[in-house]
């Protein structure tokens, strides 16, 4: 067997399976009850630097009217 068919053999098989094995794993690792702080955490990215003190509205150009 030459080399191409050998390496061919185990990417199909042992490294197809270890990579499903990871994906399932970092599934069931993202939704453990310990991470719910990190997900709620991630899920305020967008908010992080929003000013909730100034809701005046906003002209076309970008400058506050009030």
């Amino acid at each position: 067997m030459d080399t191409y068919s050998l390496l061919r053999q185990i990417a199909d098989s042992w490294v197809l399976l270890a990579m499903f094995t990871f994906f399932v794993g970092v599934g069931i690792w993202a939704f453990l009850p310990s991470q719910n702080a990190a997900r709620k955490d991630a899920s305020m990215i967008p908010f992080r630097n929003h000013d909730q003190t100034d809701t005046r509205p906003v002209d076309q150009k970008g400058q506050s009217n009030g």
